[in-house]
């Protein structure tokens, strides 16, 4: 079998090695380990690999802590030092930025952590009804499969929601539509835990009875969804607190219904949005646009500093809801809202919405190329970029310092989702003005800072 020296890791958490002119990506295999591996798939290129056996370990190699780490495809870096994952991803977002935009931040933030257990507040589990073995499996999909994994506690998850894991086995087995819920979306806020059941088939009188017991045994608020997230509806208790979020730094609390998109983690959310109020240092009297806004998790906070800001959302709905937020918060005042395609968006667009001080950006991994091509010569002084794909936040960046005239000041990682490959960032960028322009470091200069 052949022998390789693994150099660093991929977007995937598969050790990177270099045969013969070809990379060789080795699942299992952790930067300094010297590793014997197995491809099962060979390209002209490159070749994909399964570590058979390291010959010399990582020192940041950990035993998981989950017993069902490498047969369930929820987490693929329980094997790495947590404080190895984070720098594993700081060192991803530099590659990218490095060589699919050939541009290097001035400056490199302190990456941005929180608990490494218990984190995920939100998740969407899967659910199958195995007729042979007559019982149903709930959680994430096994690794590269369809098949729902056996699992019977997860560590990333509150450990009140894993406790809950076997007996939500037990009540879907119990249910007549058994084989027809697919899915449970679980949502935790600062008071109540929601689980939105995904039903294709309608409940009879006994089903009802058994969740209306279950949520009352187990303390959580049961949601019914009979068709898309839209549909979701309250079932039991019919009354009571609902799902919220809190970001005590600012004094805002979100409301949110399950289905609607929040971060997954909360503790590391509070830091992310200290993070970014500090870079963007909004101001009274500044006109500031908060992009791809959602319910205004970054909207709030900016209007709390008395500066007028404006959050643009493609979904209508979301829209709505946001501004009930902003009036609930008692600043409605300062956070208007606005619905507009940012994918769509034009160099007309753009102007219609008025001129900007500043602006964050928060958009989904397909990042925010139209908008940021739309963006004209008196663009916002400084932006704020929100990514949770590094290559997309490395194509946007190009655009920003080498055709808008901005500087890359700073980057750093948002570790969102321990254990896994995901990688969230955040990046400072302030247009250049002027006779600057000429006088802009090379953007290509290997310096960096750290912070």
């Amino acid at each position: 079998m052949p022998i390789g020296t693994i150099e660093s890791l991929d977007h995937d958490a598969r050790g990177i090695a270099r045969l013969d002119g070809k990379t060789i990506f080795v699942e299992g295999a952790l930067p300094g380990e010297t590793v014997e591996y197995a491809s099962f798939r060979q390209k002209p290129s490159y070749e994909i690999a399964r570590a058979l056996r390291i010959l010399e370990h990582s020192p940041a190699r950990v035993t998981p802590s989950c017993p069902h780490f490498g047969i369930c495809g929820g987490c693929s870096m329980q094997h790495l030092d947590p404080a190895a994952q984070v720098a594993a991803k700081q060192r991803l977002l530099e590659n990218n930025l490095w060589h699919l935009a050939r541009i290097r931040a001035e400056q490199l933030y302190a990456p941005i952590h929180g608990p490494a257990w218990g984190y995920r507040y939100r998740a969407r589990l899967s659910v199958h009804y195995a007729i042979a073995r007559g019982e149903a499996l709930v959680g994430f999909h096994e690794k590269k499969s369809s098949h729902v994994a056996d699992m019977r506690q997860c560590r990333i998850l509150p450990p009140h929601l894993s406790a809950l894991l076997l007996p939500l086995r037990k009540l879907v087995g119990e249910l007549s539509i058994r084989e027809r819920l697919p899915q449970i979306e679980i949502a935790v806020g600062g008071q109540i835990t929601a689980l939105v059941l995904r039903i294709l088939k309608p409940l009879v009188g006994s089903d009802e009875a058994r969740l209306r017991a279950f949520a009352d045994r187990h303390g959580v608020l049961i949601y019914l969804q009979a068709q898309g997230p839209a549909s979701a509806r309250r079932f039991h208790p019919p009354a009571g607190p609902g799902l919220s979020y809190a970001l005590p730094d600012f004094q805002i609390e979100h409301p949110f219904s399950p289905t609607e998109f929040t971060q997954v983690n909360h503790a590391v959310n509070r830091v992310l949005v200290r993070r970014a109020m500090a870079l963007l240092n909004p101001r009274p009297g500044e006109r500031i646009a908060d992009m791809f806004c959602g319910l205004g998790n970054f909207t709030l906070p900016i209007a709390r500093s008395g500066a007028d800001v404006v959050g643009i959302e493609g979904n209508a709905e979301l829209v709505r809801r946001a501004s009930a937020n902003a009036a609930a918060n008692g600043l409605a005042n300062l956070a208007t809202y606005q619905t507009a395609n940012l994918f769509q968006a034009t160099p007309a667009s753009i102007s219609a919405l008025g001129r900007f001080d500043k602006m964050l950006l928060d958009p989904p991994r397909e990042g925010a190329v139209e908008l940021i091509k739309a963006l004209g010569d008196d663009g916002p002084r400084r932006l704020v970029y929100i990514s949770c794909n590094p290559s997309t936040l490395a194509r946007d960046a190009g655009i920003l310092v080498k055709q808008r005239h901005y500087r890359l000041r700073g980057a750093g990682v948002v570790n969102m989702f321990p254990h896994t490959s995901h990688v969230e960032s955040i990046a400072l960028f302030e247009r250049v003005t002027g006779d600057m322009i000429a006088s802009q470091p090379d953007i290509a200069s290997p310096r960096m800072g750290a912070e």
